[in-house]
């Protein structure tokens, strides 16, 4: 029986390798990851950086293969610390793939917590430089019935090839 590769982002989701690739360029910015409105605070740490290979079946029974890395920021305020530059972001995930292999184009998810609340699992979205630091902003990773997600896929295939531009006199959207 055939895996479905659940491996692919989500719209708005995006891999470590496009992280890092945006964030090569601007080594000495602050990274500022954002999560439920607010920025994470300027001492924050990256506790821990892990890859899972992942196998399961789904609502609808359907086996599912994915890669995933976690990154887990523990969001914390510690002395005059700044936020982390992106160059320090990018060094210790490096660091990481010296001991564990980081598919770049696995799905990211961040966990984070501020050491009181529980971990939250997050997504990361496209960075954005502003005012001379990198902001990323998370939103929540919701949970998701997978066959129907599949199903509103390829429903919103059809309607777009039916009710895009269309020849003169075709009955497709009449």
């Amino acid at each position: 029986m055939n895996a479905i590769d659940n491996g692919k982002n989500q719209e708005n989701d995006i891999s470590l390798g496009l992280l890092l690739d945006m964030l090569a360029g601007i080594k000495d910015a602050p990274l500022v990851f954002y999560y439920d409105g607010q920025p994470v605070k300027s001492g924050y740490h990256i506790t821990e950086v892990k890859a899972g290979q992942f196998a399961g079946l789904d609502c609808g029974a359907n086996p599912e293969a994915w890669s995933e890395i976690f990154i887990q920021l523990w969001d914390v305020e510690e002395n005059d610390r700044k936020h982390m530059a992106t160059g320090k972001f990018c060094a210790i995930v490096r660091r990481v793939t010296e001991h564990v292999r980081l598919d770049a184009s696995a799905r990211l998810t961040f966990e984070v917590s501020d050491g009181v609340r529980p971990m939250q699992l997050y997504c990361a979205t496209m960075p954005v430089l502003r005012a001379g630091a990198v902001h990323v902003a998370l939103s929540p990773r919701p949970a998701s019935c997978k066959p129907r997600d599949r199903w509103l896929a390829e429903e919103n295939k059809k309607a777009v090839v039916c009710c895009g531009p269309s020849a003169a006199g075709s009955a497709c959207c009449a």
